[in-house]
């Protein structure tokens, strides 16, 4: 028989559609299947440090598979090992607040923790399980899509079907106006969103982080459109694309952790465009509602199943691992193996090969090739 009997979640990072699915699928299958309690920390870490918790029944998860964000609230600024600590005087300085963890985490009762995240929140779980001693099970989240060794993260099913939307609605704009429409969506250092929007939606140029960019091809695209008849053009810019031989564009920086963060790509390139080929460019940043609203069916599914397992495992008492997609089944891999490495788009993968196949560019191309391709 387990000897677990009190299970402790967590959301971490940012937001993505499926949060408020895993929870409930956490709670109602210890309770349901287990007969294990559950108590909800606030705020990601920082519920551990500052011992924001309670204890959630069933009807606390009631209502919440069609709901965005996540009940709990979260936070990428929590990092007990580097916590922002506000003195007395209103300075903010960064501490090592793990001990914290570990001691709210026995006060609480807990048994084991689940942990909602992305590869930031994973990478803080792995540490308490490693150097803490703390029972940790991960779930997998991030609307990019980008996490190591799972297939598909819940929340980027619905952040690709609200980049395609947009993209719909910019065509019609686009053509109406024979302009270059731009749309900025989210993808740090990996381009799925992009890539799954611009061809689910028609996009003439998809720009990724994984492919440096050249500006004369895209220009060179507009051209050959212009030629056929298109006086239009519309594109998906990845936030961290960027040019051959340039940077990635950061909009901000936090001024404790010193995390950058990433945005205005687009805005750069309307700006080179419109002085090198004269273009009438508008460039849309999609940003955080990516991230809100009420999950589609895809990621509803996803979250649920990844929230029983996440469930069986800590009740199993099997530590330290995290649940995947692999070939659409559900299965655990160790913690370790899913951070630290980012899963990015292959530039000779199917899916940009079918996208250049539809005359799709990337900007890497030559720029002859560009011309040849259908507007």
């Amino acid at each position: 028989m387990s000897t677990v009997r009190r299970i402790g979640v967590l959301t971490g990072g940012g937001d993505a559609p499926g949060l408020n699915a895993v929870i409930r699928a956490v709670v109602r299958s210890c309770r349901i299947a287990h007969g294990v309690s559950v108590i909800g920390i606030s705020d990601g870490f920082i519920g551990l440090v500052e011992m924001k918790a309670r204890e959630l029944a069933l009807a606390d998860v009631s209502g919440l598979l069609v709901r965005g964000g996540t009940m709990l609230g979260t936070s990428n600024r929590g990092n007990p090992f580097r916590y922002a600590f506000r003195r007395p005087d209103g300075v903010e300085e960064l501490v090592d607040a793990s001990a914290m963890v570990k001691k709210n985490f026995e006060k609480l009762g807990l048994d084991a923790l689940v942990v909602i995240g992305g590869d930031g929140s994973l990478s803080i779980a792995e540490r308490f399980w490693r150097e803490l001693g703390i029972p940790v099970v991960g779930v997998p989240k991030t609307i990019d899509n980008d996490l190591f060794a799972t297939e598909y993260t819940f929340g980027f099913a619905t952040a690709r079907e609200t980049a395609t939307w947009a993209l719909d609605r910019l065509h019609s704009t686009a053509e109406s106006h024979h302009r270059v429409m731009l749309l900025e969506v989210m993808g740090r250092d990996s381009g799925w969103i992009a890539l799954h929007a611009g061809l689910a939606g028609g996009g003439d140029v998809v720009l990724i982080p994984e492919i440096p960019f050249t500006f004369e091809a895209l220009i060179a695209k507009f051209r050959a459109r212009e030629r056929r008849g298109r006086p239009f053009s519309v594109v998906v810019v990845a936030e961290g694309a960027a040019p051959v031989g340039g940077n990635q564009v950061f909009a901000g920086e936090d001024a404790v952790t010193g995390w950058k963060r990433l945005g205005g790509i687009s805005y750069q390139i309307a700006r080179e465009i419109e002085a090198r080929g004269g273009y009438e460019i508008r460039a849309t940043v999609l940003g955080h509602i990516q991230r809100g609203g009420t999950p589609v069916p895809t990621d509803r599914i996803l979250a649920t199943r990844f929230g029983v397992e996440a469930a069986r495992l800590a009740v199993a008492g099997e530590f330290g691992r995290m649940v995947a997609l692999h070939n659409d089944e559900i299965v655990s891999v160790p913690i370790c193996e899913a951070i630290g490495r980012v899963k990015r788009v292959d530039p000779s993968c199917q899916l940009v090969q079918a996208a250049r196949s539809v005359g799709i560019v990337f900007g890497d191309e030559d720029i002859d090739a560009v011309d040849l391709s259908e507007g």
